[in-house]
């Protein structure tokens, strides 16, 4: 049967304006990760600027700023969310609310969300577009024994993605181990990346995500998360040839490494590289990502990529221990692929019932 948006949901309109003890209780958009219904980060370092919206733990947070992210979480807390995105709670008599987080996340909902999504560098869902739009849902009875089998699967995904997890943890640790590591400190700012490291960002075109397009031959790459590719393009003028590069997301603190052609979309993405043949990208790239950058919760982390105190190890101590990480890449690819089948058996499980 087919519903309007609205009758399937609450949208949660109750606006704060944050206190210093909000800090800890704030989820903004980076705590959200594509593919990932569990949040395991929240917080910031100072009160988020600007009104947030109040969230109960268990509501259903959607990000509603460049939908294309697909960016889908159940809040594990009571606090506030980021504006640019929408607290989603069941209507219970229409959807049960163990199903909400796996239609909302669902091809059905998220390719309508970037459909009607409106503007250039940000394209945005508003409210008054969306809840107009018409869904098919199974009914109530239906709806429940199809969460509980997409439950058991994601369980499942979630074992193997802790083990994913346990695995770059140990590879963090053996970095920490060899080399003589300095985590930032905002007192004693190092001036390293001025003189191993450039700002190469001006040198690339970017890509606006208007333009993004679903498949292609090119990779985009934004604030998204660590592995995630934004959008794609087939376009050869202005494309990034120079590579190895280091991506940093000025929003998200997300650092990337990329070993191909590229492009970076519009919006807060720094490129960076070494100055000299004596520090490796992938070194740099391993090392950047290890240190703990400040959240202030809007784009301004760059000037703490900048402070760190980077680690100095000679070529063959840097090779020796990416021969580890690839090592340990290489387990992480077979789990992945797991991964990989039971996000086909739930996309499978959903597409088959909406």
């Amino acid at each position: 049967m087919k519903y309007k948006f609205e009758d399937i949901i609450f949208n949660i309109t109750e606006k704060k304006k944050p206190v210093e003890e909000d800090k800890y209780n704030y989820i903004g958009l980076e705590h959200l990760e594509s593919g990932n219904l569990f949040i395991s980060k929240w917080g910031s370092d100072t009160a988020p600027e600007g009104e947030k919206i109040v969230m109960k733990k268990g509501d259903v947070l959607f990000g509603k700023r460049r939908a294309y992210q697909k960016k889908v979480a159940i809040s594990p807390i009571d606090g506030i969310f980021s504006a640019h995105g929408m607290v989603l709670r069941p209507k219970e008599d229409i959807i049960c609310k163990e199903f909400l987080p796996f239609f909302i996340s669902s091809e059905a909902f998220l390719n309508e969300a970037i459909r009607i999504s409106v503007g250039g560098l940000s394209p945005t869902v508003n409210w008054k577009d969306i809840k107009e739009l018409e869904f098919s849902l199974p009914s109530l009875a239906e709806q429940k024994v199809l969460a509980e089998k997409l439950w058991a699967a994601y369980e499942v995904k979630q074992s193997y993605l802790k083990m994913i997890e346990a695995t770059q943890e140990m590879v963090k640790s053996q970095f920490i181990e060899m080399f003589d590591f300095h985590e930032l400190n905002l007192n004693s700012p190092s001036k390293d990346f001025e003189s191993m490291c450039l700002d190469d960002t001006s040198s690339a075109t970017k890509i606006p995500a208007a333009e993004y397009l679903q498949e292609g031959k090119y990779a985009v790459y934004d604030q998204a998360q660590e592995k995630d590719i934004a959008g794609y393009s087939n376009t050869e003028q202005g494309l990034c040839r120079n590579y190895p590069a280091v991506l940093f997301g000025d929003h998200s603190r997300v650092v990337k490494y990329i070993n191909e052609p590229f492009f970076i979309g519009a919006d807060g993405v720094k490129i960076i590289r070494p100055r000299e043949d004596n520090l490796i990208p992938e070194f740099l790239y391993y090392d950047l990502k290890y240190h703990n950058i400040p959240n202030t919760g809007y784009n301004r982390h760059f000037k703490y990529i900048k402070m760190i105190s980077l680690t100095k190890a000679s070529l063959e101590e840097q090779s020796q221990f990416l021969s580890i990480a690839h090592q340990a890449d290489k387990s992480g690819f077979e789990l992945r692929k797991s991964v990989d089948a039971i996000d086909k058996v739930i996309k499978s499980l959903i597409n088959e019932n909406l």
